[in-house]
């Protein structure tokens, strides 16, 4: 029993939850030479097993996706990858931009996806997001952004759910730690592998081409090896949507209210507009690993990944402005129509909306680490190993143009609950553009990095109950950056020179067919090569960059955390676990530009300001145990029970506030956020009754005592479109009380010879002490897969449905996501033993993409992405 447990613990700390299988009936002495953590297999229900052995033989509460699993489903990146799994959520947002068609984030267990921590072979790696709302602002979140991370670099998935003194704190629903494939993993000197792949996509009806390539040699010794990967993916998007921006209550002082006083606190809908974005969307980078065994007791392994993301865009959105209409022009609606106190339907002879036209040719994001590794085995007993690296996270947006146009005639809308709104413009021209509303655009950017050591020991015991103590320390230095050096504005010029030329552009005649409802297409826009064109003409905008440096959407968190652990490995005649104590403090250094001061910087346009520091230190001491019994050897039965901390969003803590001059709305942060901390218990059963066959059941529960929670009050602030003081609605964070509970179901289950099929089902109950929506908690979640495989073909069918959730605040509304169902699926034939033909396809039953505010009554958004297909060529050598 010492023996095999000493060999279970590998590799990373996250690893030593998981079983080593290929090397289970090893002797000692040949662990050195066979020990590949992750082994190649040749089929979708050879990883299946593997998967199953590895969650069976952990004594934490953990989910696994192997190497050949992933490459043989429609998975693009790693979200998608484990999407499947019990207790799993993805979406394709982190907040601040809405829905699209590649998933982006990874919650679990009905949580939101920054309270779960996401490690590369057990450490951070930092992320850039592409989109600005997510760089600066209210949505600088704490989770990774998955779109970096192309799913070929993978060789296994590890979701740990049930903490271990040894696992990176950070997570409070648990951690998600993606494996690479190291040289001396693979079983042949030499392997080479590449795909070829062409990405269509049947709404915005271009097809692009996926390249990916492996190469990894080892020596016949197998003491030194060399792995390098490549890839390079392009994809062209577009989304057609309809956004109703926020909600604002019609004021009791309006001509709208005094005429009619029932009217007075009714909320109308601030913007309702037609959405058309595109993007061609480029990944290129690659890896590395270089793995040094000079003698059986030492491992030397250097290893790095860069990864970069160009996804310029252009969104064109024709805005209703119903709010305006009644609080700024003063317009008395005709034929009001209030339901659930909202105003559902109405008509103006006039209308206070705009034409919005952004063009951000150079955004994206990049994401690289570099990571060194040792292992020393000192003695029979005793294992030292360490970690020594740094990794860095860039989102930018340069030289982004807005342009608005002014429009006429009159306006008539009506809302239709999860059904787009109907909107009309009786009198109004919308094919053509009208004179220059407003210009601006500018620059902003997104730094993200760690530094990171950390020192682990292992010493074996000769005791029949106690096989091994671990230790160890971890070290990190943290720095995340929002920077809004230029938001420009009209310039002397910009309101008398033409507009941005015009071709005669409209919107695609198939615009929003994929929506429902009756939504018109006959809207002009602007080719994006246009737009930035006027944006650089001198005079047209104001490209002062301290005049214009946006000081309120800006500030810097430094974290440097020291952690100490230690933990027991025990066990005995059918039954195992831990038991340990992670120590851990967090010195958290937080800069916000804070308005006035004694000695202010002044020349901004955005007001005087003194960048102000808010230094403070906490300590948090973090037990965890984990038990498993066999019943006998096919039923096991888990236990577990830990406290765990996740640190805020950086948005949340920077203390400053952004705001939106046409929605009146804006974000705050909170200096003096606590961690969210919480106590989780697990337990389950796990009954493998055959070969390749699982039927589970587990129950958890989590006592937040320090959730993170969103709140919306008003404020005053100027106005730096309108030139004057005006009122806001401010979203901002607080601490506060929640649980959240459930159940997690699975069965997997082969058929017959070439058939089997995987289900499992979550059920997540979450909210605030106040009986407040816990953000991202999806009551029901289910996942059914189905699968045939011989040795020339295989196929597999994938549906996934998760249940409404809110998403967050966005202009002082809630923001909740409908029920959403995904089905995908995958073909792959063996044309030799070199090469195989592959086929994947994504949203086949072409969802869209519903949202909604406090009730159904209130929409937020309608969107569609269409599908998206792979075809393609697997080759190796």
């Amino acid at each position: 029993m010492n023996e095999l447990k000493a060999r279970q613990y590998q590799r990373t700390a996250i690893a030593a939850a998981v079983a080593i299988l290929a090397v289970s009936g090893a002797s000692a002495q040949e662990a050195p030479v066979l020990a590949p953590q992750t082994v190649v297999v040749t089929g979708v229900r050879a990883a299946l097993e593997q998967s199953l052995r590895q969650k069976r033989d952990s004594d934490a509460v953990v989910e696994v996706v192997t190497a050949e699993d992933i490459g043989k489903m429609p998975d693009k990146n790693v979200a998608d990858a484990i999407q499947r799994l019990p207790g799993v959520n993805t979406q394709s947002s982190a907040g601040g931009e809405g829905g699209f068609g590649e998933n982006d984030r990874v919650s679990l267990r009905g949580t939101s996806p920054s309270l779960q921590q996401t490690l590369f072979n057990g450490h951070a790696i930092s992320t850039g997001d592409w989109f600005v709302l997510n760089q600066i602002g209210g949505n600088v979140g704490r989770s990774s952004s998955f779109s970096l991370l192309p799913s070929e670099l993978v060789g296994s998935i590890v979701v740990q759910k049930s903490p271990t003194a040894d696992l990176v704190e950070g997570g409070v629903s648990g951690a998600i730690n993606v494996i690479t494939r190291r040289p001396l993993d693979f079983r042949q000197p030499l392997t080479v592998e590449g795909s070829v792949q062409a990405n269509y996509n049947d709404l915005s009806g271009e097809t692009k081409p996926h390249l990916s390539g492996l190469m990894n040699w080892k020596n016949a010794a197998n003491t030194a090896g060399i792995l390098i990967q490549g890839f390079s993916e392009k994809s062209s998007v577009r989304r057609d949507g309809q956004e109703i921006l926020g909600y604002t209550p019609i004021s009791a002082t309006s001509a709208a209210a005094i005429a009619n006083p029932a009217l007075a606190g009714v909320v109308v809908p601030t913007f309702i507009g037609a959405a058309l974005f595109e993007q061609e969307k480029k990944r290129e980078g690659g890896a590395f690993d270089i793995e040094v065994r000079p003698n059986r007791n030492l491992t030397l392994d250097v290893n790095g990944f860069y990864s970069k993301l160009e996804a310029p865009h252009q969104n064109t959105n024709w805005l209703a402005a119903p709010a305006n209409s009644i609080n700024s022009l003063n317009l008395i609606p005709l034929n009001p129509v209030v339901r659930n106190n909202t105003l559902v339907a109405a008509g103006f002879t006039r209308n206070a909306g705009e034409v919005d036209n952004i063009y951000r040719p150079d955004a994206g994001g990049e994401s690289w680490y570099l990571d060194l590794n040792g292992k020393w085995r000192v003695n029979e007993r005793f294992t030292l190993s360490g970690k020594l690296g740094k990794t860095r996270g860039v989102g930018w947006d340069r030289d982004d143009v807005y342009y608005q146009n002014n429009v006429d005639g009159g306006m008539v809308y009506g809302l239709n609950g999860l059904s787009p709104a109907s909107v009309s413009y009786p009198g109004g021209n919308t094919v053509s553009p009208g004179s220059t509303g407003w210009a601006g655009g500018g620059e902003s950017q997104s730094v993200d990095k760690e530094q990171y050591a950390q020192l682990d020991g292992e010493l074996r015991l000769d005791h029949p109950t106690f096989q091994a103590v671990r230790f160890g320390a971890r070290w990190t230095d943290h720095q995340r950056n929002a920077e809004h050096p230029l938001e420009t504005r009209p310039g002397p010029l910009g309101f008398t020179n033409p507009g941005p030329a015009w071709n005669g552009q409209l919107y695609p005649s198939d615009f929003a067919n994929d929506l429902g409802g009756n939504l018109a297409s006959n809207y002009f826009k602007y080719d994006g090569a246009a737009l930035g064109a006027w944006g650089a003409i001198p005079g047209n905008r104001l490209l002062d960059y301290v005049l214009r440096h946006n000081w309120m959407n800006e500030f810097e968190v430094g974290e440097k955390t020291a952690a100490l652990y230690g933990m027991v490995d025990f066990g005995g005649d059918g039954w195992s676990g831990n038991l340990g104590l992670r120590a851990v403090e967090t010195r958290q250094n937080t800069i916000v530009n804070l308005p006035g001061g004694p000695a202010p910087i002044t020349g901004s346009a955005f007001g005087a300001y003194t960048p102000t520091t808010f230094k403070r230190t906490y300590r948090d001491y973090l037990p965890s145990a984990n038990l498993k019994y066999n019943v006998t050897p096919d039923l096991v039965l888990r236990t577990a029970l830990a406290k765990t901390i996740a640190r805020p969003d950086y948005s949340a803590l920077g203390g400053s506030v952004s705001l939106n001059d046409d929605a009146l709305s804006g974000n705050g942060g909170n200096v003096n956020l606590e961690p969210v901390r919480s106590t989780n218990f697990d337990i389950g059963a796990e009954w493998y009754y055959a070969p390749k066959a699982l039927l589970s059941a587990g129950l958890f529960y989590m006592d937040l005592r320090s959730i993170v929670a969103q709140g919306t009050s008003t404020g005053t602030y100027y106005n730096n479109k309108r030139s004057t003081l005006t009122e806001y609605q401010i979203t901002s964070p607080y601490n506060t009380g929640g649980r959240n509970r459930g159940v997690e179901l699975s069965w997997q289950q082969p058929v017959a010879r070439d058939f089997g099929f995987l289900v499992n089902y979550t059920f997540a109950d979450g909210e605030l002490d106040d009986g407040g929506e816990l953000i991202n908690s999806s009551r029901n979640t289910y996942n059914v897969t189905g699968y045939f495989e011989n040795e020339r073909f295989s196929a597999r069918l994938a549906y996934n449905w998760r249940s409404k959730y809110k998403a967050g605040v966005d202009r002082g509304a809630s923001q909740h996501v409908d029920d959403m169902p995904s089905l995908a699926g995958s073909i792959n034939v063996k044309l030799s033993e070199r090469f195989t033909l592959t086929f994947d396809a994504l949203n086949l039953t072409n969802e869209t993409i519903k949202m909604y505010a406090e009730n159904e009554d209130r929409p937020r958004a309608f969107y569609s992405n269409g599908r998206t297909f792979y075809l393609g060529l697997r080759g190796k050598l």
